[in-house]
């Protein structure tokens, strides 16, 4: 195959038949790397947009432009957690259409939305009470600073118990309190991250950290002179 569009009915016939057999939350995309370059687009056939908010026409992800770029030469991609711009969790998985010369020249993307199955996943913790383990010191390995804060964030989320969507003001308050306790914010670029992570502006970010250091400060003080 040197054009998706030479196939273009029997992959039309595949994404709708992976997307029947599961379900509604299931969003399944088939991209056209060729059309990227060309017209700006390249989502060539899509069941369940509803998902991502995506129709054909749209735009893809910025994974494919970092294997057309040659940034990213690892290829597919398994399993990867993401979310959407309203905060809902998705479980995705990327595979890599390529030609003769094995050049990507599309991709098939799935991508399930799993917001409800974690809020009822914690729901059955505490229902079961399987969740009394000692979490108070975890270490985390990892090979780079970017890897770290990934996990940091992903820490967080299970340490609020919500996704981002779902997620309020106090909500925010304490998972930006976890990330600051974690020494989160000593990794450069983190408060930007945090900030696109969690749909907040600098402000509130700032306000966040200066609320909790304020009230870290005052505990401080009154143990120190009761």
């Amino acid at each position: 195959m040197e054009n998706i569009r030479d196939e273009l009915p029997f992959l039309k016939m595949l994404i709708k038949g992976i997307a029947q057999q599961f379900g509604e939350n299931c969003e399944v995309v088939l991209l056209d790397l060729s059309e990227f370059e060309e017209r700006g687009s390249c989502i060539a056939a899509i069941e369940n947009g509803h998902v991502t908010g995506r129709c054909v026409g749209d735009s893809g992800t910025n994974l494919g432009m970092e294997v057309m770029r040659g940034t990213d030469r690892e290829g597919d991609k398994h399993n990867y957690l993401t979310q959407t711009k309203s905060g809902r969790l998705l479980r995705s998985t990327t595979m890599y259409i390529r030609n003769t010369a094995e050049v990507p020249i599309g991709c098939i993307c799935i991508n399930t939305d799993i917001t409800d199955i974690i809020m009822a996943e914690k729901a059955i913790k505490d229902l079961t009470l399987s969740d009394k383990l000692n979490k108070d010191v975890k270490e985390i390995f990892v090979k780079d600073v970017n890897e770290l804060f990934n996990t940091l964030i992903q820490e967080s989320l299970r340490y609020i118990g919500k996704p981002v969507a779902m997620m309020d003001k106090d909500d925010k308050l304490k998972a930006v309190r976890y990330l600051d306790q974690k020494g989160t914010f000593l990794i450069k670029k983190s408060s930007e991250k945090v900030c696109t992570f969690f749909d907040i502006s600098k402000y509130s970010l700032y306000s966040y950290l200066e609320e909790i250091r304020t009230a870290e400060s005052d505990k401080t003080n009154a143990l120190n002179h009761p």
